[in-house]
């Protein structure tokens, strides 16, 4: 009986067998399951995913290869891949030794890839060889491809803008936020001495103490906050200090270190030399119209000097006088003529330090000075002239004008050349009897002066080219006083014009110059 109940607890044979194919099915069905998720996956990326045989033809490929290459998946199916690689591309890989690429199991290649309109795609492709267990027989290989045009031809850009960096004149540094030069072109280690590789360069090597600390200052903080500076700046050179125009730019963008520079420098040695030289043929031709403006107020030098030494002479005289009438006179009672004698040698000694000041060659150095002063001694060295002319001079300045950034003896040598180009244009003109000076503020940091007379005024043909060197309306004239009072209010930061006509006849000319600087 005990054995009977045992056989009929046993599982009969044939249940195992069901059992075991109900196990199967269940495994077979998980396996599509599985096998239809892995086939949706390789239809649905963007990247194409082959299956080739040895000789490289396809055996499989998925849907992106419509995207990647324009083919039908079907049309690549019996296909050699290696027919539609580049040339050039396809004899770098068929030279690379067979191990890579099929005994090695799995392997990379980056290569040129014919689509179906003729083209070449850039792909990246990842491959792995599949092979027999059991005797090692090559399968197939997977592939899986990937469309890097865009990242070739980045890379193509970056390569050729570092060597246009490297090869380029002008001094290029990167700086890192400690002030680590971390790469220098070749101009650059070649100016500073540095080595190609390595080296522990720093900012301080690269510029000049007064540079360095308007960087650290004024640039680094302005580049902080705006991204960008641009400015001059002195480079340390063998030779001395190095003058450039400096760029510098904040490194942007994804993968960019926030505290990063790049610091452009271009040479303008030769630029400065050339604007140094202008500035002192610019003085010469200003000190050669200054002496020829002294021979037309020969005249007036003369009038100046011959006034004091008259006064002196006077005094001189009555004081001997004073003396042969009485020769035990109380020294005390020639104080009076004494005191004006020594008076008129004191206002002589000041003329002539006037006339020589104005004459003396020298540099154009813009300060802040009372625009009053300036204009009261330009009508002093032209009045006598105005007096022989019978025209009248008058000038009015407010006193509350502020002072402006101007050199004194530039700006009077402006001014003497209007007064005298307007006195000539009053000259037995009808009714032109007249010349006047004016002044005020026109704007925050502003004033204009405008010299006007009542003359013939100027020709609209004449005009445009007023200030032209060499251009005259006098017959005698040289065409060189506006022009360099042109140049002299442009290199006192001002600039000098010819007003529009307001229909009252006569011509007017506008200076501005700037003001001197506020305090904060």
């Amino acid at each position: 009986m005990a054995g009977d109940d045992d056989t009929r607890r046993r599982p009969s044979r044939r249940a195992v067998l069901e059992a075991r194919c109900a196990e199967l099915e269940a495994r077979n069905a998980a396996l599509e399951v599985e096998k239809r998720h892995y086939q949706w996956l390789a239809e649905s990326t963007t990247d194409l995913i082959s299956r080739h045989a040895r000789d490289g033809t396809f055996l499989y490929a998925s849907r992106a290869a419509r995207d990647l290459l324009g083919y039908d998946p079907e049309e690549l199916i019996g296909a050699s891949a290696y027919d539609l690689f580049h040339p050039a591309d396809l004899a770098d890989l068929l030279n690379k030794s067979p191990r890579v690429y099929y005994h090695d199991g799995f392997y990379q290649q980056t290569y040129r890839f014919r689509a179906r309109d003729g083209h070449y795609v850039w792909l990246e492709t990842t491959s792995r060889t599949r092979r027999d267990p059991a005797t090692g027989e090559l399968l197939d290989i997977l592939c899986v491809s990937r469309d890097v045009g865009r990242r070739i031809r980045a890379e193509a850009n970056r390569e050729r803008l570092a060597r246009v960096v490297e090869s380029t004149t002008d001094y290029v540094l990167f700086v890192d936020g400690q002030e680590r030069l971390f790469y220098s072109n070749e101009a650059a280690r070649r100016l500073l001495s540095l080595p190609r590789e390595g080296g522990d360069a720093r900012l301080e090597q690269a510029y000049t103490p007064a540079s360095l600390a308007e960087l650290r200052e004024i640039v680094l903080p302005a580049v902080a906050r705006y991204g960008s500076w641009s400015g001059e700046l002195e480079m340390c050179g063998p030779r001395g200090p190095v003058p450039v125009l400096s760029v510098v730019l904040a490194h942007r963008g994804p993968g960019a270190e926030p505290d990063h520079l790049s610091l452009l420098n271009r040479d303008i040695g030769l630029r400065k030399a050339a604007e140094a030289q202008a500035r002192r043929h610019q003085e010469q031709i200003a000190h050669a119209n200054r002496l020829a403006t002294t021979g037309e107020l020969a005249s007036n030098i003369a009038h100046e000097l011959n006034q004091p030494l008259g006064a002196i002479a006077n005094y001189a005289s009555g004081a001997l006088g004073q003396l042969a009438a009485d020769p035990c006179r109380p020294a005390g009672d020639l104080k009076l003529p004494l005191t004006r004698i020594s008076d008129q040698v004191q206002r002589l000694a000041e003329r002539l330090r006037h006339i020589r000041t104005f004459v003396r060659k020298g540099q154009t150095r813009p300060r802040p000075v009372v625009l009053a002063e300036v204009v009261d001694a330009a009508c002093r060295l032209c009045e006598w002239q105005y007096h022989q002319a019978g025209v009248r001079l008058a000038h009015e300045l407010a006193a509350t004008l502020p002072r402006v950034q101007a050199d004194p003896v530039a700006l009077e040598q402006v001014l003497v050349n209007l007064l005298l180009n307007a006195l000539e244009a009053s000259r037995d003109h009808p009714g032109a009897d007249r010349v006047e000076i004016r002044a005020q503020r026109t704007g925050p940091r502003e004033v204009t002066f405008t010299v006007g007379d009542r003359g013939p005024g100027i020709a609209a043909g004449d005009s445009e080219r007023i200030f032209a060197p060499f251009h005259s309306t006098r017959p005698d004239g040289l065409g060189m006083g506006l022009a360099i009072s042109h140049s002299l209010m442009e290199a006192m930061g001002g600039r000098l014009a010819l007003a529009p006509d307001d229909g009252s006849g006569g011509a007017t000319f506008a200076g501005t110059l700037l003001t001197e600087p506020t305090p904060p």
